[in-house]
C-alpha cells in the first residue's frame, strides 16, 4: 500500500464532494439550505396545526368532560399538550424514522451524524429541545439564519447535537454490505481505531460503495489516496502490500462492529439499571399476590 503524507482531519477538511484527478466525484452532500428550509416549514406547520386542533378541541369539549374547570387546570392541560406537540412528538417521529420526518420525505434528505452515522436518541432529544427556543420561541430566525451561515447547513441544534441534513441517493441503497476481508480480521481485532475522524469515514463509506461503478485507474488512485489518509490514524497500520480497498473495507467494519457492540453495552446496562429500579431493596419484602 503507498504511504503519502496526506494530513486530514476534520476541521481542515472542507469540502463536502470529493473530486479526484480523473474528474470522479464522491458525493458526501449536505442538504441545501434552501431544502433544509423547506423540509422544517413542512414539519413545524404540521406540528403546528396538530397544536391548534388539540387545544381548539379540548377547549370545545373540555366542558363536557370537566364541568367548569379551574383557570389553572385548563393553563396545564394546554401545557401539557404544547410539550407534546413540540418536543414529544417530533422526537419520537425522528427517533422511530431515524432521522426523517414527513418534510424531509418531501425534499429527500435524512438527518445523520457528523460521522455519517444514524442519529441516537440523546442526538434526536438535543435537536428537538434546542428547537423549542429557536423555532418555537424565536419563530425559525436563528435557525434559518444558521443554516444560510454554517457550510453543512447546520442550524442550533445541529450544532449542539453534531448532527446535520444529507441528501439521500437511491443508488447508495442497495449497496452491499461492508465486510472484513478474512485476511485482516486479526489486525482489525487489534487495531485502534479511535482517532480516525468521522467526515473521513463518511468520504472513505461513499467510496466503497461506489467503487464498482467508478474507472479502473481512478478506482485504483483514489482508493491509494484514502488509504494513505487514513493510515496515519491507525494504529498498529495494516500488514504491508495490503490492498487499499481491503484495507479500506476492515477497517470501516471493524468501526462499525465496534460501535455497534458499544450500543449493546449501553442497551444492557439500561436494561439492568431498570431491572435494579423494579427489584425491592434489601430487607423489604415483596408484595404479596392477590388470591
Amino acid at each position: 500500500m503507498v504511504n503519502e503524507a496526506a494530513a486530514s482531519s476534520e476541521r481542515m477538511m472542507t469540502p463536502d464532494l470529493m473530486i479526484t484527478g480523473e474528474a470522479v466525484a464522491l458525493e458526501v452532500l449536505p442538504a441545501s439550505p434552501g431544502s433544509r428550509i423547506l423540509s422544517g416549514f413542512i414539519d413545524y406547520a404540521l406540528y403546528a396545526a396538530g397544536l391548534l386542533v388539540s387545544v381548539v378541541t379540548g377547549l370545545l369539549i373540555g366542558d363536557r368532560v370537566i364541568p367548569h374547570p379551574s383557570e389553572a387546570l385548563v393553563m396545564a392541560l394546554v401545557a401539557l399538550v404544547a410539550l407534546g406537540w413540540m418536543v414529544v412528538v417530533p422526537l419520537g417521529v425522528e427517533v422511530l424514522t431515524r432521522g426523517r420526518s414527513a418534510g424531509r420525505m418531501v425534499t429527500g434528505s435524512r438527518i445523520v451524524r457528523d460521522d455519517g452515522g444514524a442519529v441516537r436518541l440523546r442526538h434526536s432529544l438535543v435537536r428537538v429541545l434546542v428547537g423549542v427556543v429557536e423555532i418555537w420561541l424565536l419563530a425559525g430566525v436563528p435557525a434559518v439564519s444558521a443554516c444560510v451561515v454554517t457550510r453543512r447547513g447546520k442550524r442550533l441544534g445541529d450544532l449542539l447535537a453534531g448532527t446535520y441534513a444529507v441528501r439521500e441517493r437511491s443508488g447508495g441503497v442497495d449497496a452491499p454490505p461492508i465486510l472484513i476481508p478474512p485476511e485482516l480480521a486479526a489486525w482489525a481485532a487489534d487495531a485502534d481505531l479511535r482517532a480516525l475522524p468521522g467526515h473521513l469515514a463518511l468520504v472513505i463509506r461513499t467510496f466503497l460503495q461506489r467503487a464498482s461503478s467508478m474507472q479502473p485507474q481512478a478506482r485504483l488512485r483514489l482508493g491509494l489516496q484514502l488509504a494513505a489518509q487514513a493510515e496515519p490514524y491507525v494504529a498498529p497500520p495494516p500488514p504491508p502490500h495490503t490492498h487499499p480497498e481491503r484495507f479500506l473495507a476492515a477497517l470501516l467494519a471493524a468501526r462499525r462492529d465496534r460501535e455497534f457492540m458499544l450500543e449493546l453495552r449501553d442497551r444492557r446496562l439500561e436494561d439492568d439499571a431498570r431491572a435494579a429500579l423494579r427489584t425491592a431493596p434489601f430487607d423489604v419484602a415483596a408484595p404479596a399476590q392477590g388470591k
